[in-house]
Formats: C-alpha cells, structure tokens, sequence
C-alpha cells in the first residue's frame, strides 16, 4: 500500500513480485551491461585468441592428416616396385626355363629311346607360366593406375591389391620351380642314359678288342675350332655340354660297333662242330690248330655277313673250297668257307645280315659245314669272343 496526499493505493502481490521482479532485471542488466563495457577489449581479445588456437589445431590436423597420406602413398608405390621387380624377375627366370626346354628338346632322342620329347611337357608349362605372368603384370598396372589416378574409383585397396599379386606370384614361382625340377631331372636320366650306353657300348668293344673309329668319315671336314664354354656358364650348360660330349661319345662307338662282326652267321639253332683252338686233326688224326668255328648245317643254307664292311676275297681259297672274307675296318676281317655258291663279288660293300654265299663241303671238309673265322691285323681271334 502507498499514501500521497492523504490517499492510499492499494497493491496487490502480483503487482509487487512483477515490478520486483523488473527492477532486479533492469539491475541485472546494468550490472552486466557495466561489466561488458567494463571489460569489452578482454573479452574480444580472448575469443579471438580461442578462435586462433581452434584454427592451429585445425591446421596441425591437417598436416598430420596429410603427412599420413603422403607416407601411405609412399609405401604403396614402394610396394608397388617391389612388384614390379618381382615379376620381372620371375619372367626373367621363365625366359630362362624356356631357353633349358629348347636345349632339352635337341638333346631328345624320341627315334632311338622312344621318349617323349621333354620340350612339349616344359613348353605347356612355360606358356602356362607366360599367360599368368602376363595377367599378373596387367593387373599390377592396373591396380597402380587406379591408385594414382584420383579420377579412378579404388573398388580395392592399393594394399590388398598388392597382397593378392604378390599370392599370385608366389603361385607362379613355385610353377617355376616345379619346371625347374622336370628339367633338372629330365638332364640327369638322360646324362645317365648316355654315359649308361658309352660305357656298355665300350665295354662290348674291350671284349672283343677293338677300340673307337680313329679315322673320321668320307666327306666330312672344316676348319677346327675347339669348343669352349663361356665363363660364366652355370651348371645346366655344363651338363648339355657334358651330355653332347657323352652323346658324340656314343654315335663315334656306334659307328664302330655297327662294322664289327658281331651276328651270327647262320640262322636258326646253332650246331657247333668244332670249336677254335687245338683239335685233333680230321684227316691227319694228329693235333692241330683250328682257325676259327664249324657250324654244321644243309647245303644251300643262307650264310650272312656277320657285320658291315667290304668283300676282299670271292671265291677259290685252298683248303677253305669256296671262300668270302670280309674286311671290316680296324684290321678286322671275316672269313666264310666251304661254300657251294658265293654270291657277292669283290670290292663289294656289305650290310650286317646280308647274304655272301651258301653252305656247301667245298675244299677240305668232310660234310656240309660252314667254318667261320675272324682275324684282326692277320692273327686269328676266337669268333666266340664276338658273337652273341
């Protein structure tokens, strides 16, 4: 309640709390309004100094967001080479494994061992291994144009990319390996065929006494250039060049081998009369040397060379009746006697089988017989010593 002039108003309490309650406003306002003028420069400064720190530390991220950008870009070409190199190295190591399948496919001797060639087994592999490098190599582009190329989608990770070519890769190199083993192995069986055969071959020829052809072939010829191999030649090539040698080896004691009397002159069951050595005489009945072996048999039964070589003597021989001999180079020759018919003439080329004359009784003999003698530089050899 207020009194002017004798009058009172009368306020309710709404009233009062309402106008309380502005003037504490209006107080509070002035209070405020006060302080802010008060301290207006304080204040500016310090939200400017909040929004520069706001700002360095927006930046800072940046920077450490970028800089780990940049270090995954980084490794991800690094790893990208990486690749690269790999690859090349492994389609390096393919060209070589084609270059072995090559040379294994010459060294092959399919008409004589009746071997598949080696070079169609490796030559599938390595185009199998060809057609992988390739795709790996394209998807390795690829995936190194998608990762610097922003204007690209990355669908995949540069890093799983990557995982999944170096699988790839490592799939291919074990392939290579795999390869390099069939080669490896397929070079020493056929080392070991080769030097298996020089040595039989060789030994056959020891047995019966004889040595390789010193002489070359007729119409052969050329400057003589010594084989080297490079210095830096790795052990496959210095096995192809033993199995060449081993393989030269054989064909020079083949050749001999072919010329030298080692077949039966006769077919059929064999029917030794006589033996070489000392007997005793069939007409004297004394002891005598017997120059070589009877085999008896019908008249008129094929009598065949026993190996290739030149007729030297056809026909009349003395004791011998009707007689062929053969000269087989080497200073070996073949003698077949006692023949009812001779069927080649001198200076005649013969084949090992070939038939030279008949069996007959001709000359000293008491009964249809073939007497078959060997001489190597005019001594007589015992002709079981070559026959089989």
């Amino acid at each position: 309640m207020l009194a002017c002039a004798g009058r009172q108003v009368r306020f309710g309490p709404v009233v009062f709390w309402t106008v309380v309650g502005t003037l504490m406003i209006m107080a509070s306002w002035s209070i405020v309004t006060a302080t802010y003028f008060a301290f207006h420069d304080e204040v500016i400064a310090g939200l400017i100094a909040r929004q520069a720190d706001l700002q360095v530390a927006y930046e800072d991220r940046l920077a450490e967001m970028r800089a780990r950008v940049d270090r995954i870009i980084t490794r991800q070409l690094v790893d990208s080479e990486q690749v690269g190199q790999k690859l090349d190295l492994v389609l390096r190591r393919q060209s070589v494994l084609e270059q072995r399948a090559s040379a294994l496919s010459s060294l092959s001797e399919p008409s004589a061992t009746g071997s598949a060639r080696p070079g169609a087994r490796h030559s599938s592999a390595a185009e199998a291994a060809a057609t992988s490098s390739k795709s790996s190599r394209s998807k390795a582009g690829r995936d190194r144009q998608t990762f610097l190329d922003p204007r690209v989608p990355a669908i995949v990770s540069p890093g799983v990319a990557n995982a999944e070519l170096d699988g790839k890769l490592t799939r291919l190199e074990n392939a290579l390996d795999r390869i390099e083993q069939r080669q490896t192995a397929s070079l020493n069986r056929m080392e070991e065929s080769y030097e298996t055969k020089v040595r039989k071959v060789r030994s056959v020829l020891v047995d019966i006494g004889v040595g390789p052809a010193k002489r070359a072939e007729a119409g052969v010829g050329g400057p003589y250039v010594p084989v080297k191999l490079p210095v830096n030649a790795d052990q496959f090539e210095r096995q192809v060049h033993r199995i060449l040698f081993a393989r030269t080896q054989l064909d020079r004691l083949n050749k001999t081998l072919a010329i030298m009397p080692i077949r039966r002159p006769v077919s059929g069951e064999i029917d030794m009369s006589s033996t070489f050595g000392t007997r005793i005489d069939p007409f004297l009945g004394r002891p005598a040397f017997h120059t070589g072996i009877d085999f008896r048999g019908d008249i008129g039964e094929a009598i065949r060379a026993t190996g290739t070589g030149t007729v030297v003597s056809a026909g009349w021989s003395g004791g011998y009746g009707r007689m062929v001999e053969i000269d087989h180079g080497h200073g070996l020759t073949t003698r077949y006697g006692h023949l009812s018919n001779i069927v080649v003439q001198v200076g005649q080329s013969v084949k090992i089988g070939q038939v030279v004359g008949r069996m007959g009784s001709s000359g000293r003999s008491t009964g249809p017989h073939l007497h078959f003698e060997i001489r190597q530089n005019t001594v007589q050899r015992n002709p079981m010593g070559f026959l089989p």
